[in-house]
């Protein structure tokens, strides 16, 4: 087979992978929830019928937007798409291997951002305003403890590369004994993972309360086929972080081939590994409240120190 076949296949694959297993994600967590608080709740599956009950739905646009309020839902769905195809997931040839490393990643997240903020603003309501400008905080401190917690283990592997840093890690390749810093970036990680994809204790997905909704705020004013790509785009991102701390941290049963068989068992496992994190989300939001929004500043502040605390002990351990 043709690297240009393979890479095409790869490519498929993966995106196949991430669009079918994104609502399973936000199917799972609120499932998880629902039983924590003694109901039955909807299926897992439900947020597919969601998706394709607001695909039929015709939009309602207000007068006083631009083209960014319409351009918007595409840009985000499109740009966390591709952050996610930098992302190794079942396999640690990840498709886009050649086109970035960690800081495209989080440049793509953040265009999409980027553009949300804009399109909360561009709708003129209060409430857009008022998330845009808290999104703009949150994101603002979530970069950063990102970037320096994927370096913390791109150390060890000696690239920035994701999918040399998965391949080496899953080989067991220049593993640093102490697992200080590997756990401190974890944690920092995992914080930054809650933040970004708007859950608990930094946004409750499942509110609108004017008062404390982030990102709720900012999406009010869309519906039908807009809605439904920012709603899709949404379990994109946390598909892409969970995919992040799955196998950044923990690559065991990913494929490091590309044998038939090695693809496979990459596959349930990768599946596996995420669904166990969504269950752990839920298991949070349940046991947590939400945190006044004074104190999100503190909780990004802590996942910022933890990650350069993992940086230093890296260096300090290899000293």
């Amino acid at each position: 087979m043709s690297p240009l076949i393979q890479s095409l296949l790869l490519v498929t694959a993966q995106v196949i992978v991430l669009l079918a297993v994104s609502p399973f994600l936000v199917g799972l967590i609120r499932k998880v929830k629902a039983r924590f608080q003694c109901r039955q709740g909807a299926g897992v599956f439900q947020p597919y019928a969601d998706l394709a009950k607001l695909f039929r739905k015709q939009p309602v646009i207000s007068t006083t937007t631009s083209w960014i309020f319409t351009a918007t839902p595409y840009i985000l769905f499109a740009s966390t798409l591709s952050a996610g195809l930098l992302v190794p997931t079942f396999t640690s040839q990840t498709p886009l291997n050649f086109a970035g490393n960690i800081i495209a990643l989080v440049y793509l997240l953040a265009l999409g951002t980027f553009f949300l903020i804009l399109a909360g603003l561009d709708a003129g309501s209060v409430f857009g305003g008022m998330g845009s400008s808290r999104e703009a905080i949150v994101a603002s401190l979530t970069e950063p403890a990102m970037i320096l917690s994927i370096f913390a283990i791109a150390l060890t592997a000696g690239s920035t590369n994701l999918s040399t840093i998965v391949h080496k890690t899953a080989l067991l390749e220049g593993i640093v004994t102490d697992p200080s810093p590997h756990l401190m970036a974890l944690a920092a990680l995992f914080i930054v993972a809650l933040a970004e994809t708007g859950r608990v204790p930094v946004d409750n997905p499942a509110t609108h309360l004017e008062l404390t909704m982030i990102h709720e705020a900012m999406v009010l004013e869309y519906s039908g086929r807009y809605l439904a790509l920012i709603e899709w785009a949404a379990g994109l991102k946390l598909a892409v972080f969970l995919s992040l701390i799955a196998n950044v941290f923990a690559p065991w049963g990913i494929a490091t081939a590309l044998a038939p068989a090695a693809l496979t068992i990459g596959l349930v496992v990768y599946v596996v590994k995420i669904a166990g994190l969504a269950v752990l989300i839920g298991v949070i939001e349940c046991m947590f409240a939400k945190l006044r929004l004074f104190r999100v500043t503190d909780l990004l502040g802590v996942a910022f120190i933890l990650a350069l605390l993992g940086l230093l002990f890296f260096y300090i351990l290899r000293s």
